[in-house]
């Protein structure tokens, strides 16, 4: 069916899956499908992730907090496979009643304390550590403000550019140019911003750039979608350079292999309990193992 024959019923009703590699997961109601506690590991930070852009933001998070000393930070990472519908497990909903990845449960607080949506715990670690958070109230104010313009500008990039882009059935022209403005749109903003700064709140690297890189760095790095070339991600001469910048960092590197699923085996650390898993349980060496 052409974009140009379909006439919105008066009221829409759920029916057959509509294609994309997220169609049987897709569903109109909250709540969970299904019972499953969720494991609980033996550090005080438990969480519940995949290694996508939103997932990557915590974990990326958490290694540069135990690579500045914070031990506190040490965490068992557990792998939800959205696409298997963990994160409708009854467990999982306990703990992020939106069922989205990630999710974090921190026990060290009596009764522990759930963190959900991926901004919201990168800020909760910011603030529980006090690092990677300026402490001026204005460059504060700044680098929140950033933060925000990322949770809120992201949805456009993924739900809306990379999903009629790359993952929807049927290649729409409008959608597809309609996104892509948009997507274009904000790596100027992205663009002018690191034109006068090195990273996003100014000289100090901060969650801001913890939240926005995973999203438009790798869209820059062609991770995304594989779209560089679609939106000339060489243009982007002050995004590239800050892309490149936080892609070199060892926290980075570790952070973006934890609870990763696919692409080279070398980088996929399914689950991640302790510091020495990176060099011991990568998905390669698990493959040789048995």
């Amino acid at each position: 069916m052409s974009e140009t024959e379909y006439v919105p019923p008066k009221v829409w009703k759920w029916g057959a899956e509509n294609g994309g590699p997220f169609a049987s997961t897709n569903r109109p109601i909250a709540g969970p499908t299904h019972e499953k506690e969720l494991p609980i590991g033996k550090h005080p930070l438990q969480l519940y992730s995949l290694g996508t852009p939103n997932g990557v933001k915590v974990t990326i998070m958490l290694e540069e907090l135990l690579a500045l000393g914070h031990e506190g930070a040490e965490y068992d990472a557990w792998i939800i496979r959205i696409g298997d519908g963990d994160q409708f497990g009854s467990g999982f909903v306990d703990v992020n009643p939106n069922s989205k990845i990630p999710a974090l449960m921190d026990h060290s607080t009596n009764p522990p304390t759930r963190v959900f949506e991926s901004g919201a715990i990168l800020l909760y670690l910011a603030e529980k550590f006090g690092a990677l958070m300026p402490a001026d109230p204005a460059d504060r104010a700044e680098c929140l403000s950033w933060l925000m313009w990322q949770m809120g500008s992201a949805p456009y990039l993924g739900g809306g550019f990379g999903h009629f882009y790359h993952y929807a059935p049927v290649k729409i022209e409008y959608a597809i140019d309609r996104f892509t403005m948009e997507t274009k749109r904000q790596l100027d903003v992205l663009e002018r911003r690191l034109s006068e700064n090195r990273y996003m709140c100014g000289d100090e690297y901060t969650i801001a750039d913890i939240a926005i890189w995973p999203w438009y760095g790798g869209l820059l790095l062609n991770r995304q979608y594989d779209a560089a070339e679609f939106v000339d991600a060489e243009s982007y001469i002050n995004g590239m350079r800050w892309a490149k910048k936080i892609d070199a960092r060892e926290t980075v590197k570790r952070g973006r292999m934890v609870n990763k699923h696919r692409g080279e085996l070398h980088e996929q650390l399914h689950e991640r309990h302790d510091a020495s898993d990176f060099d011991t349980k990568t998905a390669d060496k698990v493959a040789a193992a048995e």
